[in-house]
């Protein structure tokens, strides 16, 4: 990345950060954007100061942000007990898989509450994160957030270096500490890991002809058995492969990926159906008697806040959404990892404006698809399609990474270019 547009981004975040630790009315996301905006700024500078020595402007500015925006934001808020409700609701969900053998509250107490953090929303494997938690009691390496940051930074990096991004490492980096993730993980997070395994799923098919479909599959299931938003993931996923490696190779790793959410959901489905249908299909939608109280002034919470004829119109335009998807995928399916990607992208974006329960931080999936798919695409572009330049300007062209491997290839093809002149 040239030093140029990575200085523009980090200043772009620091002020979104200082918009949002001035017009913001919740104090946790007042504190996270006052750190934040004093990190992305040093780091702009750092970039800025130190562009013409390697990778130091990075490392640099690379630490800054996790400081600003991480560190610093979420340690203090674990230490005040700070955090959005889906925190609590992972930590309690834990306990009740621990004590009770599920982790979803029955149908009946349900009935008789009217508090909507009763309701656990997510597939039974996103209790895991609060495990440490129920076992050990509240402290900062004990706290969901930190849990789903650490998962998200190793699987994002293996995702990335899979898909051909060169140093995956600091561009997962990058990425964590970015506004994109960095806010959502300090105050929440629970939307976190389950992109990168999504980014996994796809880095491991990102091949000319898959031949062993288990280990996509099996990182598509993991996302699926977290949350139902990673099930489009999954059903674009299959169409891909199908057209691309045929009917056999397909339905291998839909297999895989099912058996991974039977194992994981079906003894909760089979036990208990009814507590997991009201608390996983209906309280999202908006159709249990408490609302959720995740808000925004997009579409489909303007329209499900009007009654229930805007309640039907949003339900009946979200199915149609999710059609057109699917007659998508059968008259255009795509062919290669880059048009499966951007075909989820345009389906969850979607969605998410659509659903009758949604807030702004769940565009963290296509947005850091996005980012997984572009930095993967400029690690496989090959060396001969680059320009060459002087030696006295690779330091400002090569990548985000020290890509010394650009950097040679630069000396030698201007050398070669001017050797009869």
């Amino acid at each position: 990345m040239p030093w140029a547009w990575l200085a523009s981004g980090l200043a772009a975040s620091a002020l979104f950060a200082g918009g949002v630790a001035l017009f913001s009315s919740d104090p946790r996301h007042r504190l996270w954007g006052q750190a934040a905006a004093g990190g992305y700024a040093l780091a702009a500078l750092a970039v800025a100061a130190w562009r013409s020595r390697g990778t130091r402007g990075v490392d640099v500015a690379l630490t800054s942000m996790v400081c600003g925006a991480i560190l610093f934001p979420l340690l203090w808020l674990i230490a005040h007990g700070y955090g959005e409700p889906e925190v609590g609701v992972v930590a309690t969900s834990a306990k009740e898989l621990i004590h009770d053998g599920t982790p979803y509250r029955s149908a009946q107490a349900l009935a008789a509450t009217t508090d909507p953090n009763a309701y656990n929303p997510y597939l039974p494997l996103m209790a895991v994160f609060g495990v440490p938690q129920a076992l050990l009691g509240r402290g900062v390496l004990t706290d969901p957030r930190v849990w789903f940051g650490g998962v998200f930074l190793a699987t994002f990096a293996v995702a990335l270096r899979i898909a051909g991004a060169r140093d995956g490492v600091r561009w997962a980096v990058l990425l964590t500490a970015s506004p994109i993730i960095s806010f959502e993980l300090c105050v929440g997070g629970t939307d976190v890991p389950m992109v990168a395994f999504m980014c996994l799923g796809f880095a491991l098919l990102w091949r000319e002809q898959l031949t062993n479909p288990i280990p996509a599959g099996l990182a598509f299931g993991v996302a699926c058995s977290m949350k139902a938003t990673a099930w489009p993931a999954l059903v674009i996923a299959f169409a891909l492969v199908f057209v691309r490696d045929g009917t056999r190779v397909a339905w291998r790793f839909a297999a895989v990926a099912v058996s991974v959410v039977i194992v994981i959901v079906g003894p909760f489905a089979v036990l208990k159906p009814g507590a997991l249908i009201k608390n996983t299909i209906l309280f999202p939608l908006g159709l249990a008697s408490v609302k959720s109280q995740a808000d925004s002034p997009l579409l489909g919470h303007v329209l499900a806040q009007t009654g229930v004829i805007g309640h039907t119109i949003v339900v009946i335009l979200l199915i149609a959404s999710g059609l057109a998807i699917a007659v998508s995928l059968v008259v255009s399916p795509p062919r290669d990892v880059p048009a499966a990607t951007i075909r989820l992208v345009l389906g969850l974006s979607a969605m998410f404006v659509l659903a009758p329960s949604t807030r702004f931080g769940y565009f963290i999936y296509p947005a850091a698809m996005v980012l997984w798919l572009l930095a993967a695409q400029a690690g496989r572009t090959p060396f001969s399609t680059r320009v060459p330049l002087h030696p006295r300007d690779a330091v400002e062209s090569h990548s985000l990474a020290g890509d010394r491997e650009g950097l040679l290839w630069v000396r030698a093809s201007w050398a070669t270019c001017h050797r009869g002149h």
